[in-house]
Parts: C-alpha cells; sequence; structure tokens
C-alpha cells in the first residue's frame, strides 16, 4: 500500500470521525483547542471536545496514526493523559516528524472510499497542537491482510454487519458529512442552523434551542444534534457563546479575545479562539461541605505529618506532664465528705424552707421532734435493738436498759480531757437536761412494774401516742417497732413488739473541735454497740448508725474496687493486645493496642492530677470516669490501627501516618467534640446535683486530654511501628525478619514465628493497562482474624434475604420492650443505692423500714403569721390541714385542757391568758413553749408564729414515694387556703424535686446532640448521614432507659450519668459507619453496607469487646454503685453493638439514601466504554501495529 494510499484512507477516515461526533469539525475545519476541542483530531477531555471527542464519560474511540516515514514507531509519539492510551477527542502529534494521531472508529465503524466519506482540501488542514510529554504505549500486532480485507469490503456489507444504516451522500460542494454517532444524554435530535462552535459548554448556539448533549455541541457549521449537522462553508461562522457551565466537571467558557475573533472571522475562516475551565456551577451548600470535609482532613494530615516528623517530642511531652501531674495528684488527694451536697439537689424549695424554719424555731433542739430516717441533720448515734423471732422486745426492757447505761457512761478523750454523753447532748430548755427518746421512759416504766409486781407480767400500753408516768402524751411510732396490737382492743394497746430504736443526739455549735470530739464519740459508739453484740450473742441483735455513716459507706465503694479496677485494665489491655496481632509478624501491631490502652491510662491520670490541683474533692461517682474514658479513648486508637491498615503499604511510614490521621481524626475530632458538648452542658447551671456536675467536669477534662494523648503520644507510638514495619522489622522481637529461603530451611514452629506475607507489589505504570481486581486476601492486612471473619462469614450473612425478616422482628420486639421499660421508670432518690451493699447503713436501713416503717418521717408545720387561734373557724381550718395525719399539736391539746377544765376562751385576752398562765405551766404540756413564739405590743400579747406536728402512715417499702406524694400534695394548700404555712423535714432536701434535677442533665445532653446535629444537617457531606444517626442514637437511648427500667435500675446520678455516655457512645460507633454507607458508590445499598462494615466494623468490634470485658469485674464489687454502673454500661455496649452489626446493616438497605444513581452512572460508563485502538500504518506493508 503506498503512501497516498494510506494517506487517503487516514483523511478519509478523519472525516468521518469529525463529522458523526455529534457535531464535532473534522480535520478541515481549521479549527484549535482554543475553540473548545482540537479540530477534528479532538479536544482535552475534561469537557465536551469536537469530533469523536466529547467528555470523558462519553465512550473511547481509536485513532489513526499518520506516519510519512517508514520503520517503526517516531520517538516523539505522545500519550493521553491519566494512562489512557487514545481516547476520543485526544490529539496527539510527533513534532519531528509531523505524524499525527487521528480519530479512528472501531473495526466495525471503518469506512473506506464513497458513502458520504470525502477528503477535504488539503489548504484547510488546521496546524496541530504542541505535544504534550507522555510514554509511548505498548503496541500489539495484527495481520495486515485482515485490515486489507476489511478495507476492501463494500460499504453496505460493512454497515450490515455493524446494523447501522449508512449517512446519506453530501450534497454541497467543499462540505463534508459525517456517519450516524451515538447520541449523547439529552441532546436534542437533527437541529440545524448556525450551533455553537465546538463543544465543552453544555448549551448550542443562537441558531438552535438549548441542547444537553453529552458529545459536544455541534459541528464547525452544523447544530448540536447528536448527528452531525449539515452547513455550506460560505456560512456565517457561530457566535461566541455565553459563559454558562454545565451540571458535570470540565464546565468551559469562551475568552472575551476569542469571542472578538470569532465575531470577526469570515467564511470559512478557521476559529482559533481559546476555552478556559469555567467555574463549576454546583450548589453552594455542597460546596460548603465539599470545602469543610477536605479543610478538615488537610489539617488532620497536616497533624499526622507534623507528629511523624517529630515523633519524639510528641512522645516526650505527654509523658512529661503525666509524671508532673500524677504525683501532684497524690498529694493533693481529697474526699469529699459533705453527702448532701453531692446527691441533695443544689437549689431546692426544702433548702429554703429549711432556713425559714430555722431562723423561726432552731432546728438544734427539736431534732428529736422532727424525725427522719437516714437524713438527720447534725451529729448523733442511732441503735436498733432487736429480738429474736417470736421474742418481745419488751419483755427484755432489763437489757435494752443496760446497753443504753453503757452508751451513757462511755468517755472520749480529746488533748487529755474526757467527754460523755451528758457533755455533748442536746440540752433541754425547761430542765436542761439531755434529750431523750421518750421510749427510754416507757422502759424503765415497764421495769420498775415488773420490779413492784414481782412478775413478768407488764402493764399494757397504748400505741402510737402513749400517756407516760409524768402525764405527757407523747408520739412513739418510730421508736418501738414490729408492733403486735392486743386484738379487739378500743385503744391499740401493745401485746408484743421486736424491736427498739434509740437515738442520742449532738451538740452542733460549729466549731472544729467540737466537731471532732463529736466525731470521737460516733466512732466509739459503733465500736461500743460491736462488742455488745458479741456479749449479747443471740439474746439481742444491735445495729448501729452515725452521722458519718452515710459517708463512711459511700466511700467505701472506692475502697472496695481498687483491686476490680486494675483487673478490668488487665483484660482490656489483654483484649486489646490480642485482637491487634495478627499471624503476619511483620504487619501485625500487638503492641500498639497495649500501648493505646496505656496512652488512654496515663491521660486519665493526668485528668485526675488536673483534676485535683483545681480544688477537686474525690467521690465514688467518679470511679466510671476511667471506664467511660476508655471506652472513648480506645475508639480513637483502634480506628487509627484500622486506618493504618487502608494506607498503601507501598507509601513511606510517615506519609502512611499522615494518611491514617486524615482518615480517621475527622470523625474522632468530632465525636471528641460533641462528648465535650454533652458533659459541658453537664457543668452548666441546669444541672442541680453536685455529684454530676462533678463527674461531667471530669469526664471534659479526661475526654480533651483523651484527644491529647491519643493523637500526639499515642501518633508517635504509631510512627515507631511504621518505621519498623518499613525496615522489615519483627512486630513482637524487634529483630530484622529473615529473608523467604533462609525461611525455607527452618521449622514449621520458627516459620509461625518469624514468618511474613511479601511486601505488596507497587501499583502498575499509568501507561499499562489496567488489571483485573485481584481478591481482598490479596492485601495482606486483610488476613486480620476480625476483618476475615466480616468480610467472608460476617457480611454475607447479615445481608441474606432470609435473615432481614427475622432482624426485623428482633427489633420489633426490642423497641416494644424500650417503651415498656420508659413507662416504668422511677427516680433513685434513695440515697442507699449508692452505698456498699454490705455496709452496716445498708443493714440498719434495711431493718429500720421493715420494723419502723409503718410511719414516715415527722413533719414540722410552721404557722408564719399571727392568726385567730380562739376562732372556732381557724382551729376548723387546721383540722382540715392535717386531716389525714396524725398530729401532734398543742391547739388540740389546749382545746382538750379548756374543755376538761370547762373553761371559755373565746377572746384574744382570755385565750392567751389561760394559755401562758395556766397551760403551759402544767409539767406535761412544758415541751409547748419550744412551739410557740410570742410578742408583746403595749399591754397585749401576740402569737406570731407556731408549729404543729404531722405524722402519716406509710406503706413500708414505697416510703421515699409516700413523703414525695405527701409534699406535694400540702405545699399547693400553703397557696390556696387562708393560713400561711410552710412545711420541712430533713429528709426533703434529699427529696424534693429530684425528680426533675436528675432528668434535666439527660434533656440537656441530649438537646444538646440534637443540636448539634441538626445545625450541622447541611454542613455534613451528606444531610441523610445526620438524620440517620439521630435515629440511631435515640433508639439507643430509648433502649439503654427501657431495660435499665426493667432490670430495676432507677434515675439516680450514676444512671444519670451513663445515659448521657450512651448518647455520645452510640455516636462514637455509629457515625463512620452511617457516613461510610451514605459516601459509598456502590452499585446497591447491599454492597455498601459491606463496605461499611469491611472498613469500620473491625475497630468498632475491638473497641466494644474490651469496653464490655472491662465491665465484667465491676459485677464481683459489693456495692449497689457498681451494680448500677455495670448494668448501665453493660446496656450502653450491647445496645449499641446490636445496632451496629444488625440493625443497622439491615435497616440500611431498605430505606434511603438510595444508590441507585450511582447505579446509573456505572451503567452509563460501562455502556460509553470502548476499547482504545490506534493503528500505526507505516510504509511496510507487513507491519501493522495495534495499541
Amino acid at each position: 500500500m503506498s503512501f497516498d494510499d494510506q494517506s487517503k484512507i487516514a483523511l478519509a477516515l478523519h472525516g468521518r470521525a469529525g463529522g458523526g461526533g455529534g457535531g464535532g469539525a473534522g480535520l478541515g475545519s481549521a479549527t484549535s483547542r482554543a475553540q473548545g476541542g482540537d479540530a477534528g483530531v479532538g479536544g482535552r477531555r475534561s469537557g465536551g471536545t469536537e469530533g469523536w471527542g466529547g467528555r470523558r464519560k462519553a465512550g473511547r474511540r481509536g485513532a489513526v496514526l499518520l506516519h510519512p516515514g517508514l520503520g517503526s514507531r517516531p520517538a516523539g509519539l505522545q500519550r493521553p493523559r491519566r494512562g489512557r492510551l487514545c481516547t476520543r477527542g485526544d490529539h496527539v502529534k510527533n513534532a519531528a516528524s509531523s505524524s499525527l494521531l487521528l480519530p479512528f472508529p472501531k473495526r466495525r465503524d471503518w469506512r473506506a472510499g464513497g458513502g458520504g466519506l470525502e477528503v477535504l482540501p488539503p489548504s484547510l488542514h488546521a496546524p496541530p497542537p504542541a505535544p504534550r510529554p507522555a510514554r509511548p504505549a505498548p503496541s500489539l500486532s495484527i495481520h495486515p491482510a485482515k485490515l486489507q480485507q476489511y478495507l476492501s469490503a463494500p460499504p453496505q456489507e460493512r454497515s450490515r454487519a455493524r446494523g447501522r444504516p449508512l449517512p446519506a451522500p453530501s450534497t454541497a460542494a467543499g462540505t463534508w458529512r459525517g456517519g450516524p454517532a451515538r447520541r449523547g444524554r439529552g441532546a436534542r435530535r437533527g437541529a440545524a442552523g448556525p450551533g455553537r462552535e465546538g463543544g465543552h459548554c453544555r448549551r448550542t448556539g443562537r441558531g438552535g434551542p438549548r441542547d444537553r448533549s453529552s458529545r459536544g455541541e455541534g459541528g464547525l457549521g452544523g447544530g448540536g444534534g447528536d448527528r452531525g449537522g449539515e452547513q455550506p462553508r460560505d456560512a456565517s461562522p457561530p457566535r461566541a457563546p455565553r459563559s454558562v457551565g454545565r451540571r458535570g466537571r470540565g464546565a468551559r467558557r469562551w475568552s472575551a479575545e476569542a469571542r472578538g475573533r470569532a465575531a470577526g472571522a469570515g467564511a470559512g475562516a478557521p476559529l482559533t479562539d481559546t476555552c478556559h475551565l469555567c467555574f463549576p456551577s454546583r450548589t453552594g451548600r455542597r460546596m460548603l461541605r465539599q470545602a469543610l470535609r477536605r479543610g478538615l482532613r488537610s489539617c488532620c494530615r497536616g497533624l499526622g505529618l507534623c507528629v511523624s516528623r517529630h515523633p519524639v517530642f510528641f512522645l516526650t511531652l505527654p509523658a512529661v506532664l503525666t509524671v508532673a501531674l500524677g504525683l501532684s495528684a497524690l498529694r493533693r488527694f481529697q474526699p469529699e465528705r459533705d453527702l448532701e451536697r453531692l446527691v441533695a439537689p443544689s437549689h431546692s424549695l426544702a433548702k429554703i424552707e429549711r432556713n425559714l424554719a430555722g431562723s423561726l424555731f432552731p432546728l438544734d433542739p427539736s431534732r428529736n421532734r422532727l424525725y427522719s430516717d437516714l437524713h438527720t441533720p447534725g451529729r448523733y448515734g442511732r441503735v436498733i435493738l432487736l429480738a429474736p423471732p417470736g421474742a418481745d422486745i419488751l419483755g427484755r426492757a432489763e437489757g435494752a436498759l443496760r446497753t443504753h447505761r453503757a452508751v451513757l457512761d462511755m468517755k472520749v478523750n480529746h488533748k487529755g480531757y474526757n467527754y460523755t454523753f451528758s457533755h455533748l447532748c442536746v440540752l433541754r430548755n425547761q430542765d436542761k437536761k439531755c434529750v431523750l427518746d421518750d421510749i427510754i421512759a416507757v422502759l424503765e416504766d415497764l421495769r420498775q412494774a415488773a420490779v413492784s409486781n414481782k412478775t413478768t407480767a407488764r402493764v399494757q400500753m397504748r400505741y402510737p401516742s402513749p400517756t407516760l408516768k409524768d402525764g405527757r402524751s407523747s408520739f412513739i411510732g418510730h421508736q418501738l417497732g414490729g408492733v403486735v396490737e392486743v386484738p379487739n382492743s378500743k385503744e391499740q394497746r401493745v401485746k408484743s413488739a421486736r424491736a427498739i430504736q434509740i437515738t442520742y443526739y449532738l451538740q452542733t455549735y460549729g466549731s472544729a473541735a467540737q466537731d471532732r470530739i463529736g466525731e470521737k464519740w460516733e466512732r466509739e459508739f459503733c465500736k461500743l454497740l460491736g462488742r455488745r453484740q458479741q456479749e449479747h450473742g443471740g439474746d439481742l441483735q444491735l445495729y448501729s448508725l452515725a452521722s458519718f455513716s452515710l459517708w463512711r459507706d459511700f466511700h467505701e465503694t472506692s475502697l472496695l474496687a481498687r483491686g476490680k479496677v486494675l483487673v478490668s485494665l488487665v483484660l482490656i489491655l489483654t483484649t486489646a493486645t490480642l485482637s491487634s496481632a495478627m499471624k503476619d509478624c511483620l504487619r501485625g501491631k500487638p503492641f500498639l493496642g497495649l500501648l493505646g490502652v496505656l496512652t488512654v491510662c496515663i491521660s486519665i491520670v493526668t485528668a485526675a492530677g488536673i483534676f485535683f490541683l483545681t480544688d477537686g474533692k474525690f467521690n465514688s461517682t467518679l470511679l466510671g470516669v476511667p471506664f467511660l474514658a476508655m471506652g472513648h479513648g480506645t475508639k480513637g486508637v483502634f480506628e487509627l490501627l484500622s486506618g493504618w491498615r487502608r494506607t498503601k503499604e507501598t507509601l513511606p511510614f510517615k506519609d502512611r501516618v499522615a494518611d491514617a490521621y486524615s482518615d480517621v481524626m475527622v470523625t474522632y475530632t468530632a465525636t471528641s467534640g460533641l462528648y465535650l458538648v454533652t458533659f459541658g452542658l453537664g457543668t452548666s447551671p441546669f444541672t442541680n446535683i453536685e455529684a454530676v456536675k462533678v463527674f461531667c467536669q471530669g469526664m471534659c477534662v479526661s475526654i480533651l486530654l483523651n484527644y491529647f494523648y491519643v493523637s500526639s503520644f499515642f501518633g508517635s507510638c504509631l510512627v515507631f511501628a511504621g518505621q519498623l514495619e518499613q525496615n522489615r522489622y519483627h512486630s513482637v522481637f524487634c529483630c530484622k525478619l529473615p529473608s523467604a529461603e533462609f525461611l525455607e530451611r527452618k521449622p514449621v514452629w520458627f516459620q509461625a514465628v518469624m514468618g511474613a506475607a511479601p511486601r505488596a507489589p507497587p501499583p502498575p505504570p499509568p501507561a499499562a493497562p489496567p488489571a483485573p481486581p485481584a481478591h481482598p486476601e490479596a492485601d495482606p492486612y486483610q488476613h486480620h482474624f476480625l476483618q476475615h471473619f466480616l468480610r467472608e462469614h460476617y457480611n454475607e450473612w447479615i445481608t441474606n434475604i432470609y435473615v432481614k425478616p427475622f432482624v426485623v422482628i428482633l427489633y420489633l420486639i426490642y423497641a416494644s420492650f424500650s417503651f415498656m421499660g420508659c413507662l416504668q421508670i422511677r427516680d433513685g432518690a434513695d440515697v442507699l443505692r449508692l452505698l456498699a451493699s454490705d455496709s452496716p447503713s445498708v443493714a440498719y436501713a434495711a431493718v429500720q423500714r421493715r420494723y419502723f416503717g409503718a410511719y414516715g418521717p415527722v413533719i414540722g408545720f410552721y404557722v408564719y403569721e399571727p392568726l385567730e387561734y380562739w376562732n372556732r373557724s381557724v382551729r376548723e381550718e387546721l383540722r382540715r390541714l392535717c386531716a389525714g395525719f396524725t398530729a401532734l399539736s398543742w391547739v388540740e391539746q389546749y382545746h382538750q385542757f379548756l374543755q376538761a377544765r370547762n373553761i371559755s376562751a373565746h377572746n384574744q385576752s382570755d385565750f392567751l391568758g389561760v394559755l401562758q398562765g395556766s397551760f403551759l405551766r402544767q409539767p406535761e404540756f412544758q415541751h409547748f413553749r419550744n412551739d410557740i413564739i410570742f410578742s408583746k405590743a403595749g399591754e397585749e400579747n401576740h402569737i406570731v408564729a407556731s408549729r404543729l406536728y404531722l405524722v402519716a402512715r406509710s406503706g413500708g417499702r414505697e416510703q421515699q414515694r409516700d413523703v414525695v406524694e405527701m409534699l406535694g400534695r400540702l405545699r399547693p394548700l400553703a397557696l390556696s387556703r387562708g393560713i400561711r404555712f410552710i412545711v420541712f423535714n430533713p429528709s426533703f432536701v434529699f427529696l424534693d424535686h429530684y425528680s426533675l434535677s436528675v432528668v434535666a442533665p439527660v434533656l440537656t445532653a441530649g438537646f444538646g446532640v440534637l443540636l448539634v446535629l441538626v445545625l450541622t444537617f447541611f454542613l455534613v457531606i451528606h444531610p441523610l448521614g445526620n438524620l440517620w444517626l439521630i435515629l440511631s442514637v435515640t433508639s439507643v437511648e430509648l433502649g439503654v432507659l427501657g431495660f435499665m427500667a426493667l432490670w430495676d435500675v432507677r434515675l439516680d446520678c450514676v444512671s444519670v450519668l451513663c445515659l448521657i455516655y450512651a448518647l455520645n457512645f452510640a455516636v462514637d460507633h455509629c457515625a463512620p459507619l452511617l457516613y461510610t454507607f451514605v459516601l459509598a458508590t456502590e452499585h446497591t445499598r447491599t454492597q455498601c453496607v459491606k463496605s461499611s462494615l469491611q472498613e469500620h466494623g473491625t475497630a468498632i468490634l475491638q473497641n466494644i469487646t474490651s469496653f464490655l470485658l472491662g465491665l465484667v469485674p465491676l459485677l464481683f464489687v459489693p456495692s449497689n454503685l457498681t451494680f448500677t454502673l455495670f448494668k448501665c454500661l453493660l446496656l450502653t455496649g450491647a445496645c449499641t453493638l446490636l445496632h451496629c452489626f444488625v440493625i443497622l446493616p439491615v435497616f440500611l438497605t431498605f430505606f434511603p439514601p438510595s444508590k441507585k444513581h450511582h447505579k446509573k452512572k456505572k451503567r452509563a460508563k460501562r455502556k460509553e466504554r470502548e476499547e482504545i485502538e490506534c493503528i500505526e500504518i507505516q510504509e511496510n506493508p507487513d507491519h501493522v501495529t495495534t495499541v
């Protein structure tokens, strides 16, 4: 074949390509790349191009390389960028030999000779563009006989073989028409008229309507149709297009200079305008999301590079901080002793009422009247004497009195002086004697009666208000318990009783010396009763309680848990080490798992040092801080290890660390910030419980230091481990790994200990064709046992169509029990739920509630305004207010006194005269002087304030709830009735609005999480990720709350803190999984779920497993606080694990986001993708090369 024949074929084929590519100018059109594409030869791939060019998404075509010389391919042959050989629109030129690589269709589309293909005049040939440097592509030989046979075939046979009609012949001289081309997306068929030149912009010229073709927007004279337009050469030149960007990538605009040259060009003149990249017309939200995400990834990558370049500094600085602050924590350790400050609501109406009542009537002298079970203010000692089953404690009055006298005679030494109870007791105003319980007088009367009668018979007494020997009527419902009444008795006389409770009240002056003496007396009191218990044996059982007992038993929880916390640490270390190991001795990172846990530990020690340096005081609720901080810190550690495995092994270790930081630290930064938001809100004034506030302060410091230590200290450890791996050192023994030839000569055990998989091959050069996808196991890091299990077994099982119905049923059961539990939530105002379970206080409270729970606490009813007590209507109003209670009222006693003596007192003077002159002077009524405040104005006296005492019967087990209901019933009466009063009992300080106070931190934290997720709804990379995250966190939180109620866990300061942590724990583990899913580009949701689990499932499983195993030792701590902590955290981890590995993988395959747009895009790419064929025709007819 001669050179002239070769040139004709090539030019004809070039003309065919230029005319059929959706309106592209052929070789004869003297357009250049400045006109939106390379004339005929094709344009750049970043936008729509002329000829067979079009967008990169368009199908590929071959190209003809014309070379006038002989021999092999010239050395200057150029190749398109990004590893493509010859695509539609690519223009390659050899500057030395003027060889042209022309667009060439596939073999089935070849044309030769007639059929509408004409050779353009040589004068219209455009100069080729400047060459782009590229590598020469490899060639593949094809026999020249087959090429000649195809070229010599008639056009009808070739068209029939393709199944496409021939183009109509050209009708105008000097024109050309191309064959039919594939229709682009949205292209308008057969649009005639003056079209737009060259095709990077997505709209046609003025001559036709807008065209959305993806293959270029029209030829030199053709309209922007999908078949090349037909336009005479002498037609008016097209107008310069507007600068309009297209929706996809690579939109372009025309420069002003190009528009000027296009407007001034004559008919048939070559267009030489230049085309520039247009600013993409994407929406502002998507641009903001992309910019934010890329900016955060760049910052995290910079952090990773900084750590990898200075590992020694980032390893030394945290260690020095830990040593300095940890030692200070040991020196400044101080426990919190005020239990009321910790667990009682900080701001409550009960504290205001206490101050008002104390200003009217001093509380210290009346503590014996305002009985409270466990919350008695001031210093005191209390003992319960319990008779054996079937015995009567009243028949053992002598033994009880001996114990009483031993307490009175007990001495404590302070600075050389001995103090007894008589020196420290609270004194009565009337006779300056020690205040003692009335049950002592009852026992004395019974003993004297038994001695005088010389028999064991007893005098029966009334219950609960007997009349004592001195004539007083006293209430002993809280001092005599387990009472069996005489049947058919009109006055409720006592038949037998099981228990007696005696309280010894000490003075409280506020001085430090008095307080120290009182504390010594209380400790000696508890020791004395312990000795008396051993003396009595089984005759009497003694239970003691003092004012410091609650604090002692509350603090004992931390002492009991010290050993168990160390066991938890060992379990977490073991789990992290084993889960980070691999069979590959080079790529396994067991020491990194160990160092990751130690990193979190030293960060917690540093946080403790900062906490104590800022005058923080330790309490047992802070025992949960290490477990909660460990759950978040190890999540970052395992994610960094997982991110390291996803990096390319061929990169330098510093770049791998930077890539791991870029991949992981964005999410870890966001979740750490969410921890700070939620626990920071817990430190706000909205939190009304001091224990919750102190815990949240400790957690904020711990989370902040967790982030710093993981990103610095552990990052430095990762750098050193990466350097060892790059230099092929053993991951455990840190020795150089032997070669494969050396290992082959060693035993199997040696190969197992020292063996490593070969390094992954480097990526192929860009010029090489893409290799077929390898099996995932080809990556050595995929041999990790957890990744292998998830990829090969679990992902296929959980996405099985037969498993999904059972998962849906499981979630319905889960939701049902959660809602059922949420309806049974109860507050945990009982302080006993925070104490050690086998402590003396818990044992005392159990006996007290069993035998003395029939009556609730004694409520002080304070009237703080002058009343006309002599008026019958006022007395009736007081009776209505006291209805339902056992009233200990001076008003009733005085009224009975008047009736017994037949005295009439219907006016103020008579009423007050008899009250002061006669009633209060009687010995049995003298104690009422402490309940009335008189004032004198001139000659008249007035009662400005008075108090009564109310006692209500209780249900026993739910006494706390009864007290709260009673308080809620009395307070509204103070506003609606005409009498102004307040009610108070020391236990109200712990119970008042406790439910609202304990729930407020959870509501605040939940609102904070919701607010953060909603505010970032339009800033994240995909809004549906935030929507799924809100639903997942809500489901986890409701599950934890509901199952807590079903497991008999009440809302107290510990469970509330766990609920706040459950919000963050769910976000910490669900967020990476969900965002990876919504950003995945696989064809189906199932494939996206598998990809998400494969990428993050290993780190989630490692962290939750180590977290749950670390909780197991808490189960063996004999404390109610640790039981609550264990139950709540176990439910948190279990519900999160259930959602991450069961519920979300199934439900994400049902609901949005849809993956159809990714599927359509990939399907379009697959349809338009065609083979690249380049034919180099040389002078030698025996050698034809196909690339």
